[in-house]
């Protein structure tokens, strides 16, 4: 069982980093890995997870924070806003959770639809999807697991089908590739 939910997790389309008291990681998976290791983390998100800790130790966490904690923000290098929502776990070691998803380019475009009109494989949609959502060929080869060369190769396909030579090209293509 705990495989599976490592590999659950792992797969999930969102990032997820789990804070203890001490404000240290205890639990990250695949995806929040990927997101650290591109971008900082907000100064807000700290801020925050000090302030939700210091609440459940003054047991005025339901109070001081009623609803469901978001953060949007637009983070330095990267195109896409992205929305960090914290969540308290209270067990006995109460954690804090903070789940990262980006709005992003490849969420814009039916993907299902450019794949079957330009004929591409699975795995170049793969690929495709991550290239619009700003990853690096490096980055695609660790998330999918395969060579750099290979994810090379996977692009060089894409922009031979859809007719485009770079991946700014790719973006603008496909943001205005017609719905209908």
């Amino acid at each position: 069982m705990d495989e599976l939910i490592k590999y659950i997790f792992d797969k999930m389309p969102a990032g997820v980093i789990v804070f203890d008291r001490r404000l240290q990681v205890v639990l990250a998976n695949k995806w929040a890995t990927l997101f650290v290791k591109r971008y900082p983390l907000p100064d807000e998100i700290e801020d925050l997870n000090r302030r939700i800790f210091d609440a459940i130790k003054s047991s005025r966490v339901k109070e001081l924070f009623p609803g469901e904690v978001y953060l949007y923000k637009k983070i330095e290098g990267s195109g896409s806003k992205w929305t960090f929502k914290l969540d308290v776990c209270e067990l006995a070691e109460p954690l804090v959770s903070v789940f990262i998803t980006e709005e992003s380019i490849s969420n814009k475009v039916d993907l299902l639809k450019v794949r079957r009109h330009f004929k591409l494989t699975r795995r170049e949609t793969d690929v495709l999807r991550r290239v619009l959502n700003g990853f690096k060929n490096t980055d695609i080869a660790e998330d999918l697991e395969i060579s750099e060369q290979t994810v090379k190769d996977h692009l060089s396909n894409i922009y031979m089908k859809l007719g485009v030579e770079n991946r700014f090209a790719l973006a603008q293509f496909l943001l205005n590739f017609p719905e209908s």
